[in-house]
């Protein structure tokens, strides 16, 4: 997911429906109704390369970002202060920062991921994705998983 991903909120009615089968698949797993993924999309008729390819990008409505662990992976410029500026902007959505971790810079990059717990946040998760990728040095910003 990059900076330029839009979230909708559409009827399924009007989607194809590997959407809702994929949410079905998604669902089976969670409720350990079924075990494997394998399991999974044959009970929800669907391949397990459509899954793959939607599971990360289509949630029902109720299961929005609020109450979740979300970690977010970005690739920063290797200068003082960036890491503090991404913190700084987690701050301002009152989201809660559970880990970070970032590991030594390479050809003047490093990678960082921050996992965040979103339960008191005040903006959603692609505005706070937006608002980082504004910051300085920051070259790359994706939602890794999400809990």
């Amino acid at each position: 997911m990059d900076s330029s991903s839009t979230y909708l909120l559409v009827d399924s009615e009007v989607l194809p429906e590997v959407f809702s089968r994929v949410i079905e698949a998604k669902r089976l797993l969670s409720s350990g109704k079924s075990r494997t993924v394998n399991d999974a999309v044959r009970e929800a008729g669907l391949s397990r390369s459509a899954f793959y390819k939607y599971k990360d990008c289509v949630f029902p409505f109720y299961e929005t970002s609020r109450g979740r662990v979300i970690t977010l992976y970005f690739v920063v410029e290797d200068f003082s202060g960036i890491l503090s500026s991404i913190i700084n902007k987690i701050a301002q959505s009152k989201a809660n920062i559970i880990t970070i971790n970032q590991n030594m810079p390479i050809n003047g990059l490093a990678d960082v991921t921050i996992s965040i717990a979103t339960t008191g946040m005040t903006m959603d998760i692609g505005q706070l994705m937006e608002s980082i990728g504004e910051v300085e040095g920051v070259r790359r910003q994706e939602i890794l998983a999400r809990e």
